[in-house]
């Protein structure tokens, strides 16, 4: 009697736990989770998933545990091939994702450097890079039929400024259509013929000086602001010693003014023209500016430019280089005979210390 009171007592708590784990697996929905192959049931038909990851040839029993399968087969792979295609996007800035629009980079991966040209001889002389250069520069690459500028009184020619009035190029049409925008740079007072004769003409003429007085200032049918260019940014704490000294990249000035395009920028910078040049290469700002128009002091290598004097040519030659491989066209060329004959300190193929040279962007579409 005692063994079987014992017999049952054992056989109920048996009975027991298996309820409790059938009601624990049919609360938790194991059941409808698949068995991989080998470790559960058996799968009566293959299932083979297409490219955008569905299942095909479904048994016909247990068809809503199926279409569940293929919901979450299908979800993981447009995960998976979402995050594939999220990193394709960010390693080369022109795949997006399937699930969203082609997103558009507002501007080009800024670079580091620039490319440098080969060097003119193999002897990595001063004067064979100072010949490739000066034919470079004085050398002009496109024909332009109609110059605007001011004009000397004695040859009745276009002086040292000038800009393309060419009907093939935008900068005719831009005035017509009283479009037109003009930045010009200045380290001081200078001749502003050139921009009265923008600003009469219906183009809306930005000057930056920053010897002004005041911020800004509405003159004569332009605008002058106490502002000035440079291929960085200031330091903060520079700027709150120096409240009244205000330079700036060329990308956040046309940020800060709302400004996405300029017509013409015309720039005397007294020799920080090179590292500024450099600047709006490795940032991808040239492909904002249809017309630039500036003057080049040779008579040092320039602000932070470094290397010996063969090094330094290279690097003023493949600057230039730059703007041609950025569309950029020289149509015009002027050489300032009465400044010194002076090239990087000597007096190389009688070469002037001041050239101021005009180009055009041949791809530009405002």
């Amino acid at each position: 009697m005692g063994l079987s009171v014992g017999f049952l007592l054992r056989l109920g708590l048996l009975f027991t736990a298996v309820c409790v784990c059938v009601h624990v697996y049919l609360r938790t929905g194991w059941w409808r989770t698949p068995a991989p192959p080998g470790l559960g049931r058996p799968i009566q038909t293959h299932q083979k998933l297409g490219k955008h990851g569905r299942a095909s040839g479904v048994p016909a029993e247990g068809q809503e545990q199926d279409r569940s399968i293929k919901r979450r087969i299908s979800y993981v792979r447009t995960l998976k091939k979402e995050g594939s295609a999220r990193k394709r996007y960010e390693e080369s800035e022109v795949l997006s994702p399937p699930c969203c629009p082609r997103l558009r980079s507002h501007r080009k991966t800024p670079r580091w450097h620039i490319d440098l040209e080969p060097w003119a001889s193999e002897s990595h002389s001063l004067e064979a890079e100072a010949k490739r250069f000066l034919s470079y520069i004085t050398t002009p690459q496109v024909l332009c039929s109609s110059l605007g500028g001011e004009e000397t009184a004695q040859e009745e020619t276009t002086g040292p400024w000038a800009v393309c009035l060419d009907p093939k190029y935008s900068l005719s049409h831009r005035i017509q259509g009283k479009h037109c925008r003009v930045y010009s740079f200045g380290l001081g007072a200078e001749d502003r013929s050139l921009e009265h004769s923008l600003a009469r003409s219906g183009c809306e003429v930005h000057c930056f000086d920053p010897s002004l007085k005041q911020p800004h200032l509405q003159q004569d049918e332009m605008w002058l602001h106490r502002l000035s260019v440079d291929w960085r940014d200031p330091n903060p704490a520079i700027v709150a010693q120096r409240p009244y000294a205000n330079t700036k990249k060329l990308a956040t000035i046309l940020n800060d003014f709302g400004h996405r395009q300029v017509d013409v920028l015309k720039a005397d910078m007294e020799s920080a023209e090179w590292k500024i040049l450099e600047n709006l290469v490795l940032e991808g700002v040239l492909d904002s500016v249809g017309q630039m128009l500036l003057e080049l002091h040779l008579h040092w290598a320039g602000f932070e430019v470094g290397g010996d004097d063969p090094s330094v040519v290279r690097y003023w030659f493949s600057l230039l280089r730059e703007l041609e491989l950025a569309n950029f066209r020289l149509f015009h060329v002027h050489s300032d005979q009465a400044k010194p004959h002076l090239f990087l300190h000597k007096n190389i193929l009688n070469a002037s210390s001041s050239y101021t040279l005009s180009w055009v962007n041949t791809q530009w579409k405002p």
